[in-house]
């Protein structure tokens, strides 16, 4: 679960998974956090020294992004199942309008953090915001404000964060641009990479969304060139990483709202319980590579009779019975 409350108030919060807690977040360079706005909670513009994207579990928001060296603000309204790539470097806001809580999880990389196995945040303004930062002799001489100005510009947002906009602000309330260029809905498409969202080149991640039935399992597989870091949003299950020298990594009961991580070529397969299991998936990949231990197209599919027969030390029957059981296609992969 995440272990950090790194801010909380009345137009919502932000919570963080921690290398403290999780020290595989800081060896695989990932990074995870949960943004909660209430109705009218507004996060503050602010930048990130990472590559990451948000999934909206519930709720609709309305996004700000404004690129390094662009004069142009997209605004962009997402809503549950959707997923939108956050480049490192980009400037967002976060604004819930609707009527309900709005859930955002972010995963992402975080090799070039301050701070590896988290997300580091750079807030324009507020209490902690990068204007306030500077003197007010600066302030005066970059935007040609008088000292009371100045001091207005830099200090009248107290708050940090995020905070509840009042009525009084009438927040943009639809998007501006082209939403497919920067939003992939995963609930219509459950895969999201580079083949099919050009826009995840740029920040080297991809994603997917994966609904297990009650009682039915994900086949096997292993990256050859990723982590993957797995985030439940509903249901339960149990899930078992196979690592080096056929060590079981990870034997374990997920739940709704936990975190865990798959290294590079250790096998993951899980097993959903009576409510099914849905969960999203990010690798540190936009074309993540993978090798299928189940199904169609695995290793035991393509492994002729007899190297199977060898390897296995079983009857030539037996094989034959073993790869007729892998003649279904994947239909539950990451």
């Amino acid at each position: 679960m995440a272990d950090a409350t790194v801010y909380e108030g009345e137009g919502g919060g932000y919570y963080a998974w921690t290398p403290a807690k999780s020290p595989v977040l800081s060896t695989a360079e990932l990074g995870a956090g949960k943004l909660v706005l209430k109705p009218r909670g507004f996060a503050l513009p602010h930048y990130a020294d990472t590559y990451k994207i948000g999934y909206v579990v519930q709720g609709t928001c309305t996004v700000g992004l404004v690129s390094p060296n662009s004069p142009q603000e997209k605004v962009i309204i997402i809503n549950g199942g959707d997923a939108i790539p956050v480049p490192m470097g980009s400037i967002s806001w976060w604004f819930n309008g609707g009527d309900c809580v709005l859930t955002i999880i972010f995963l992402g990389e975080s090799s070039q953090s301050y701070n590896p196995g988290q997300f580091d945040y750079f807030f324009l303004t507020g209490a902690l915001g990068v204007l306030g930062g500077f003197s007010t002799e600066f302030i005066s001489k970059i935007y040609n404000f008088n000292e009371p100005d100045s001091k207005k510009l830099a200090k009248s947002q107290s708050e940090a964060l995020i905070i509840k906009l009042g009525p009084e602000i009438n927040m943009p309330g639809q998007s501006n641009c082209n939403i497919g260029d920067y939003v992939f809905n995963l609930v219509g498409c459950a895969e999201m990479t580079a083949d099919t969202f050009p826009l995840l080149d740029k920040i080297g991640l991809s994603a997917n969304l994966v609904r297990l039935g009650p009682n039915s399992v994900l086949d096997p597989s292993y990256g050859t060139d990723s982590y993957r870091i797995i985030y439940v949003i509903k249901g339960s299950g149990r899930a078992q990483i196979v690592g080096l020298n056929g060590t079981r990594a990870l034997d374990a009961s997920v739940v709704k709202d936990q975190l865990f991580v798959v290294p590079k070529f250790f096998a993951v397969a899980l097993l959903a319980e009576e409510q099914g299991l849905e969960f999203l998936c990010v690798s540190t990949s936009s074309m993540p590579v993978l090798g299928q231990l189940a199904g169609n197209k695995s290793a035991w599919k393509a492994l002729s009779s007899p190297v199977l027969q060898a390897s296995l030390n079983v009857s030539p029957e037996f094989v034959e019975i073993f790869k007729s059981k892998n003649e279904g296609g994947n239909k539950n992969s990451i």
